[in-house]
């Protein structure tokens, strides 16, 4: 018998080619990419594996239905349509978002309360109940999405976004996304084979995801709860058989994992959410100003970074701060490979030194940069010869 059927992850701009890669090695079929997002085919085992394992996934949805509509009435009628007491039951409590691109709805508040509208109506006319409106712990998270005529009903598999693995207690201004750390950590290739450092480290998250990246440990082992164990068809047995299988995978990781930042308060929170993360054997966050160290050895160091744009640190002078990046780089950590984003395409120029790739991505809507220099062991000619 066949169980399988089709799923969505969505994801951030930019990853989709990183999303489907993971897919494919965790076992998905009938991968497919679009934007912002990459359907695959599998079962409620590998439902419940994309949630626990996707590093680039912010979440993964259940499609039960898709029509055509024309009108509010059509959304109404049809949402009414579908047997919604296979899902939940009438006493049960649910959740509607809505994502739309229409001529005809134009309020995504709107449109969620008619769909919410049709599946209570359903089941008062049938058994005289009605499920309620829970929008923290809902039994069932519906997904409405409107493109112009097509609508497609999904179920929510993972309820709060996935970025939310559950590590992160503290935090300090405008925290890095953990979904986007990771996927820039996958992008600039480093694969644990050699140090990690983030320079200004915040409250942790790019050393999180390293760790987590380097040890092949599933990324949201610690979150409180998915949305699908509020399902009527949880599989309590199956789910621990699956985590127990990802983590027999978890690998053995050799060489250093290590931030500073030069606010004490940073290094305090990034040290509380790497000691809630249970990464504090893998990763070692030092009180430091990073204009003022160099690198300790000849060994290959990988480094990904998050610094300040201006929008987030007022009183910065952003084309003093950028320099003193391209400075430091230069003079102070040959044989590294340097990433970093920033919002700030102006500032990228005080930075002085000749990127070697560049990869569009947003953070949260700000569109922005992620660069990479490559900093040679004495000058890039001699290298070359």
């Amino acid at each position: 018998m066949n169980n399988n059927f089709k799923m969505l992850a969505k994801t951030l701009y930019g990853f989709e080619d990183l999303l489907a890669k993971e897919l494919l090695q965790l076992g998905a079929m009938d991968i497919e990419k679009g934007v912002r997002n990459v359907s695959f085919v599998g079962d409620k085992g590998f439902m419940y594996k994309a949630n626990m394992a996707l590093r680039t996934a912010i979440k993964i949805l259940k499609p039960i239905k898709s029509f055509k509509i024309r009108s509010e009435q059509d959304l109404y009628d049809r949402v009414k349509e579908i047997q919604w007491e296979d899902y939940l039951k009438s006493n049960g409590s649910l959740a509607v978002d809505a994502t739309i691109n229409s001529s005809v709805f134009t309020n995504s508040l709107y449109t969620a309360l008619k769909t919410k509208d049709a599946i209570v109506d359903r089941f008062r006319e049938r058994t005289g109940e009605r499920p309620n409106v829970d929008l923290k712990f809902p039994d069932i998270k519906i997904n409405v999405h409107i493109d112009r005529e097509n609508c497609n009903i999904s179920l929510d598999t993972s309820g709060d976004s996935l970025h939310k693995r559950g590590y992160k207690t503290a935090t300090n201004i405008a925290p890095i996304n953990e979904v986007l750390a990771a996927g820039m950590i996958m992008l600039s290739g480093w694969d644990g084979q050699s140090d990690f450092m983030d320079p200004m480290c915040g409250s942790g998250t790019i050393l999180a995801e390293a760790a987590m990246i380097a040890c092949n440990i599933p990324p949201n082992l610690m979150r409180k709860e998915f949305a699908f164990e509020r399902w009527q068809d949880w599989d309590v047995e199956l789910f621990e058989k699956i985590e127990d299988s990802l983590l027999s995978k978890t690998r053995d990781f050799h060489h250093k994992i290590f931030g500073f930042d030069k606010a004490p308060s940073a290094v305090a929170k990034a040290k509380e959410n790497i000691k809630n993360a249970h990464l504090d054997d893998f990763v070692t966050i030092k009180h430091e100003d990073f204009f003022k160290t160099q690198k300790a050895g000849d060994n290959k160091l990988h480094m990904v970074f998050n610094p300040p744009y201006g929008e987030r640190l007022e009183n910065l002078n952003v084309s003093d701060f950028y320099g003193q990046i391209g400075t430091t780089l230069k003079h102070g950590y040959p044989n590294s490979d340097v990433w970093l984003i920033t919002s700030n395409l102006e500032a990228l120029k005080h930075v002085g030194l000749r990127p070697s790739r560049k990869i569009q991505l947003y953070n949260a809507k700000l569109e922005a940069k992620f660069v990479k220099y490559v900093m040679y062991e004495g000058s890039k000619k001699a290298k070359k010869q």
